[in-house]
C-alpha cells in the first residue's frame, strides 16, 4: 500500500512539474518552482494545485 502512494506522488509531481514547464515564466522562476515541488513532496503538491497554479505567472514576471 505505501508503495502505491509513492507512486502516486511521483506521478503526481511529474505531472505538476511538466505543468510548470509550460507555463510563461522564466527558466529561474520554472527552476525553483520544479525544484520546490519535488523536494517537498505531498504539501508542495498541495500548495501548487490548491494555491500556486494560479498565482505562479504573477509571482514570476
Amino acid at each position: 500500500m505505501s508503495s502505491l502512494i509513492y507512486i502516486v506522488g511521483v506521478v503526481l509531481s511529474v505531472i505538476a512539474v511538466l505543468d510548470i514547464i509550460k507555463k510563461p515564466i522564466s527558466l529561474v522562476g520554472k527552476i525553483i518552482c520544479s525544484v520546490l515541488v519535488l523536494c517537498t513532496s505531498w504539501i508542495g503538491l498541495a500548495v501548487y494545485y490548491l494555491y500556486a497554479k494560479n498565482h505562479i505567472t504573477d509571482w514570476f514576471k
